[in-house]
């Protein structure tokens, strides 16, 4: 199987050798993620593959491997393999895992655009769009807004306006996964051997405009609930698929409720216009908030600056600087204790040592 198809390029290939790795070990890529166990791709076709322990056992949970990454592979065609390295990413996406003590989670590594996907039905939330490009501008890829289901909404243009003024120049296609409407704009942004990452929430349509994409039935879908407007079907395991057009598709779990981390680069990347704003200030250290001379208020007051998009800017800073607290507290934790094991183990040595 040629590893190429699945986004493998002279750029992951360096990486690799780099590494100075042991001739037996080959490149792979992980196409899907289970509990206990991973999938790959690599020249020996598809199997299973776990990590190394002695390779895994004293590295960051984000150190090991997740979708989409390119790793270095021990194969066993037939039986389970063994992954021995983690090539260094281009691009990554993380998300605060549901255990609060477990800090965050690597959702997918590698891709190259972010398609963040809404529904034009009641689903339809800015707030949470404007949280998904915060995560999606940090990923280190390019975010483009898909709104699907526009057959179904009277109120494309009103959405489009929403969608514009937080975008602030991320591409957006409305399109309908039934009828094909536009699916053929959608199809020429992307190009063989490039890889997608989809984020949204439940029941949003993500599985079926996979399914328009490739142009044939590669994940299950369900009609429409009359009674809340979702999809049947949700995706519930992380996986990539290689579609005929030779386009590399991530597909993710729903996540209705998604932290933004840390991701201080992608808030602003995603309301840069309260920061242009922002460059009229009469003081540079300006906090928007209640200071003389503040361009921002004066923008909320006159209309040009939208006040729920400055609110929901308001929210996310606020979460991005506790979760920036959070992680150095467990950092200073973390390293606290290393110490603490360092010291009881030279201590245990000396004894050993003393009774020698």
């Amino acid at each position: 199987m040629e590893l190429n198809k699945y986004g493998y390029n002279d750029h992951f290939a360096g990486r690799f050798a780099e590494l100075e790795l042991p001739a037996h070990l080959i490149p792979a890529r992980v196409t899907a993620v289970f509990k206990h166990v991973l999938r790959v791709v690599s020249a020996d076709g598809e199997g299973l593959a776990r990590p190394k322990t002695s390779s895994f056992r004293d590295v960051d949970r984000m150190e090991r491997p997740a979708i989409g990454d390119f790793v270095a592979l021990e194969s066993h065609p037939g039986d389970t393999s063994l992954i021995h390295a983690v090539l260094e990413r281009t691009s990554l996406f993380v998300r605060d895992d549901p255990d609060p003590n477990a800090g965050q989670q690597v959702v997918a590594a590698n891709f190259d655009y972010c398609f963040l996907v809404s529904s034009a039905n009641d689903d339809f939330n800015i707030n949470r769009i404007e949280r998904y490009l915060t995560v999606a501008w940090n990923s280190g890829a390019m975010p483009v807004i898909v709104l699907t289901k526009a057959d179904l909404t009277d109120q494309l243009e009103a959405y489009r306006s929403e969608l514009e003024a937080a975008g602030f120049g991320v591409p957006f296609f409305a399109v309908d996964s039934i009828s094909g409407n536009g699916l053929a704009e959608l199809r020429e942004l992307i190009q063989p051997g490039q890889t997608i990452v989809l984020l949204g929430s439940s029941g949003v349509g993500k599985s079926s405009l996979v399914n328009a994409l490739a142009g044939e039935e590669r994940m299950r879908t369900g009609g429409i609930r009359e009674d809340d407007a979702r999809g049947r079907h949700t995706t519930t395991h992380r996986e990539l698929h290689l579609l005929p057009n030779g386009v590399i598709v991530i597909d993710t779990p729903g996540m209705r409720g998604l932290g933004v981390g840390t991701a201080s680069d992608g808030l602003d990347e995603t309301f840069s216009d309260i920061d242009e704003i922002g460059e009229q200030c009469r003081f540079a250290d300006c906090t928007h908030e209640d200071e003389p001379g503040c361009a921002v208020q004066e923008a909320l007051e006159n209309g040009t600056l939208s006040r729920k998009h400055y609110i929901n800017w308001q929210k996310l800073k606020r979460e991005i600087a506790f979760n920036e607290r959070k992680q150095n507290s467990q950092l200073q934790r973390q390293e606290k204790q290393k110490w603490k094991t360092i010291s009881k183990m030279s201590k245990q040595n000396s004894k050993h040592k003393h009774r020698a």
